[in-house]
């Protein structure tokens, strides 16, 4: 008996995804070497987690060291849950590592509390209630 022959859409299929990673590697043509093999890491973190992101929020993934005085840190960001690196992005890291930002979300978040500090600043802070009750008022009368 002979062999069935196999079709060749697989092989077109299997390697598809190359003419995915020209294009990417033809946007990130205009960055430095080290900056472009980021997004590329931060791009396969994405792929790699999927679903998973918004389990890992505000997690640290990764720590590298880029030479004896410099730490870079991959980490999903706890607003955005976007991939980000502390280099790119910039790092406001949480103490207890469960609600790490980028550089914008904690940026647009200290702005958010220092204008809502404002606000209750600019009304009198919060209102006090007398100390008489309402029965005592109506007693008074």
């Amino acid at each position: 008996m002979g062999r069935a022959r196999k079709s060749k859409t697989s092989k077109r299929e299997k390697y598809a995804s190359f003419g995915d990673m020209a294009d990417e590697a033809e946007e990130d043509a205009d960055l430095p070497k080290d900056e472009a093999g980021r997004r590329k890491i931060k791009r396969q973190y994405a792929e790699l987690l999927g679903i998973r992101i918004e389990k890992l929020r505000g997690r640290i993934l990764n720590r590298e060291r880029i030479n004896k005085t410099i730490e870079g840190i991959y980490f999903i960001c706890g607003t955005c849950l976007k991939v980000c690196h502390s280099l790119d992005d910039g790092l406001s890291e949480d103490p207890a590592n469960q609600n790490n930002l980028c550089g914008a979300c904690a940026k647009a978040l200290a702005a958010a509390n220092s204008a809502a500090a404002a606000a209750a600043k600019e009304s009198g802070g919060p209102s006090r209630r007398s100390t008489r009750s309402t029965r005592k008022r109506a007693a008074a009368s």
